[in-house]
């Protein structure tokens, strides 16, 4: 089962490198292309720090090794609890395959790029949601399951050694 897994995270990090590819190729940083008047818009913004742009005002260098320092070590904690978690405990596999390739698609771009680069915008009149992307998408929806896994589950799956 821990293939599907690594296939679902594969997935994700090559979608999301797949439509941040595209965006960069055929958006400006100006571009905003209206999907839903009132909601939603494609739009290119790049995002040098993480969540809601927090470390981005560091000094290029020192931050984006501050970023990568801490993106690594996540993943390295992510890669742990999915090699380890039991092989029945299916949504929590599939929560955390989605942070895990969520965490690959956005590690790769800080690598390649020096930065992310967002193109979702939600929005409702002149309150925006910050811009994001596929990756940060599925970190949200692994995040989310593995809160539902926590709450729904009376007895917690064991850890395997």
């Amino acid at each position: 089962m821990r293939r599907l897994y690594l296939l679902i995270a594969a997935c994700v990090a090559v979608s999301d490198q797949l439509s941040k590819w595209a965006v960069v190729e055929h958006f400006s940083l100006d571009t905003v292309i209206t999907v839903i008047p009132g909601l939603f818009s494609l739009v290119r913004v790049e995002n040098r720090g993480v969540a809601f742009g927090f470390l981005s005002e560091l000094p290029p260098t020192a931050g984006l090794v501050i970023i990568l320092v801490i993106s690594i070590a996540a993943l390295g904690v992510v890669c742990y609890l999915l090699w380890k978690t039991a092989p029945g405990a299916r949504r929590a596999s599939i929560a955390l395959a989605l942070v895990l390739g969520g965490a690959v698609g956005n590690l790769i771009d800080r690598i390649t790029r020096g930065r992310v680069v967002d193109f979702l915008d939600f929005y409702v009149r002149n309150y925006h949601w910050p811009a994001f992307n596929i990756a940060d998408s599925a970190i949200v929806i692994g995040a989310t399951l593995l809160l539902i896994d926590l709450f729904l589950d009376r007895h917690p799956t064991p850890v395997t050694d």
